[in-house]
């Protein structure tokens, strides 16, 4: 099929369809790219030969007429909040209700629900309680176990514990949706689904077959009453999670039991080629053209992801827990023919925007030996050292971004994804990538993540020394003088980490106006389900060590941290000079003013 996939029964008419197969239920509009969730499960599916159709942010408040007017998939539905956590993309670190909504036609807000999988598939059941419905995406995956919810104050169940869904698939789905589309095609039952990898469901009783391995969690309730025992569970699931051969997780939950099988085998270059290389129209779906463009949109239509996973292992992300800690990358040939596509758009100026991923320069990075890897538990093949085993080598970049460039049309390539620093040697080409990026690919600003100057608090991140910033930055400045270029390197910072006390943040303050910096990349941390810095806010221990953990809970606490990243505000100098006073760190006055 060309052009976009169904979104309204005038367009099943037009098609000849009197019913599909699958719909797609997604909290974000439809944008048909690689990079929108439900576009890529439903443009695999397609592929697979079922008919598809998405149903992008259904009316919840009314009559529920959006829910029925695709009418009854013959096999499934399939539900996602969208590319984000719904309770992310809707509120701010302080929990203020945000004004905007980057997945939305003209950024406008409400169009989504709180919780939206939660809805949706409560509400799907309502109307269709025979059809399946498989949940997934990134606020589904990252809430299959007991976690905790910043927006409620509390520790919540397994989404599947508050849900009707009848599977959970976690991670990226697209060859786990297109198998459990064949089961149910062939006539088995939602419960022959309890075999696949990389899917969880509720039952009555834990499983008792011998198909992997199993580990028991504590129970929800008995972590509800000990934050010491949730610290021990999330460091279990991490564990499993960094494993390419892990262990089903168990974990009762009143008088059942969410029973997660291990993850599917890690994506092969031909998967994730065919992934990027399905026919999507790369824009939003021309229903949308009068409300105004679509701002997550407009920031990657010229963008090129060329890998997914992450091997960082930062406590603050879920690129690792969602995408997977080994680094899958696309082919130079089809990286390389999806800047030919882009550069034959009419609206196409000559710039590509990035080329990159979760980080900009892990591609092709992997073990030398591969059966090492899938016995390794590591969270990090960096941090606190290189793996020994790691090859991050950066010339097959080097190369693909020379390619890239040459590319008929394009004029400029930017690098907008964040760089790994802390991945640089001189034997790997690090510096030499390095050196690349500030001449060729940098439209002014190049920004890069530091994310404080403690040692203490950036252990508890997993991130590197802040010396290794002050290295990179003496190396930028090098080559910007040599070659006459005034650019300027930006620092990304976190407030209020667990650890981060207000004497480091004053630090902070300190070490940067010491640089000449006046900050503008920062942000206040927020807490967002199953990540390791989430656990340590939530239990006050760190899940790695069993350590005791200082955090900054209280809104006041969090609010002086975030004010000494604006320390130069005439407004601010008062009340951080009483805040220094009142914590006794009064000697750092001096230093700051």
């Amino acid at each position: 099929m060309s052009g976009f996939l169904p979104i309204t029964a005038n367009e099943l008419k037009r098609l000849g369809w009197d019913c599909v197969d699958v719909i797609m239920v997604s909290g974000d509009a439809y944008v048909d790219h690689p990079s929108f969730g439900h576009a890529v499960i439903g443009r695999c599916m397609e592929a697979a030969g079922y008919r598809v159709a998405i149903l992008p942010q259904p009316n919840w408040r009314d009559d529920l007429r959006d829910f029925r007017k695709l009418g009854k998939p013959r096999l499934f539905f399939g539900v996602t909040s969208g590319c984000m956590d719904s309770m992310v993309n809707h509120y701010t670190a302080a929990r203020r209700r945000r004004s905007n909504d980057a997945y939305t036609p003209g950024g406008e807000a409400g169009f989504r629900p709180d919780y939206a999988t939660y809805v949706y598939t409560k509400i799907l059941k309502q109307l269709f309680p025979d059809t399946p419905v498989i949940i997934g995406g990134i606020e589904a995956s990252m809430r299959r176990f007991s976690h905790y919810d910043y927006w409620a104050d509390t520790l919540k169940p397994s989404i599947l514990a508050e849900t009707p869904a009848d599977l959970l698939v976690y991670g990226m789905g697209e060859k786990i949706m297109v198998q459990i589309a064949n089961v149910l095609n062939n006539g088995q039952t939602i419960e022959q689904l309890h075999t696949l990898p990389q899917t969880a469901y509720l039952c009555p009783t834990p499983p008792d077959d011998n198909r992997w391995d199993t580990i028991k969690l504590h129970s929800h309730e008995t972590c509800l009453k000990d934050k010491f025992k949730q610290a021990q569970n999330f460091h279990n699931i991490e564990l499993e999670s960094n494993k390419t051969e892990a262990q089903r997780i168990v974990q009762p939950v009143g008088d059942k039991f969410v029973v997660v099988n291990p993850p599917d085998e890690p994506f092969s270059q031909s998967d994730i080629d065919h992934s990027f290389d399905l026919p999507y129209m790369r824009q939003p779906h021309p229903k949308y053209a009068k409300r105004g463009a679509i701002p997550a949109f407009e920031m990657i239509k010229f963008s090129v992801n060329i890998h997914r996973g992450c091997f960082g292992g930062c406590s603050f992300c879920t690129i690792s827990a969602h995408q997977g800690k080994q680094v899958v990358s696309r082919s130079e040939e089809s990286v390389l023919r999806e800047v030919e596509l882009l550069a034959q758009r009419p609206d196409f100026r000559g710039v590509i925007t990035d080329l990159g991923g979760p980080s900009a320069n892990m591609y092709r990075m992997h073990g030398r030996n591969r059966e090492l890897c899938r016995k390794c538990s590591r969270y990090s093949c960096i941090h606190p050292s290189h793996c020994k085993n790691l090859c991050s080598d950066h010339s097959p970049l080097i190369e693909l971004c020379r390619k890239a460039s040459e590319v008929p049309g394009v004029k400029h390539l930017f690098i907008g994804s964040g760089i790994r620093y802390d991945l640089f040697t001189n034997e790997n080409h690090g510096y030499k990538y390095w050196e690349k990026v500030v001449r060729h690919h940098v439209s002014g600003r190049l920004k890069v993540a530091p994310e404080h100057t403690s040692d203490r608090v950036l252990q508890c991140m997993r991130k590197p020394s802040f010396r290794l910033f002050g290295d990179i930055k003496r190396r930028f400045d090098d080559i910007c003088r040599r070659n006459g270029l005034n650019h300027q390197l930006i620092p990304y910072f976190i407030s209020s980490h667990p650890a981060s006390t207000l004497r480091d943040m004053a630090e902070l303050a300190v070490t940067m106006k010491g640089l000449g910096y006046r900050l503008e990349q920062i942000q206040d941390f927020t807490p967002t389900p199953m990540t390791l810095s989430t656990e340590m806010y939530y239990t006050g221990y760190n899940p790695a060590t069993m350590e005791r953990v200082f955090v900054a809970r209280h809104p006041n606490e969090k609010q002086e941290q975030h004010r000494m990243f604006f320390w130069y505000k005439p407004e601010n100098r008062k009340p951080i000079q009483q805040s220094l006073i009142k914590s006794h760190n009064g000697d750092l006055i001096k230093k700051l003013f």
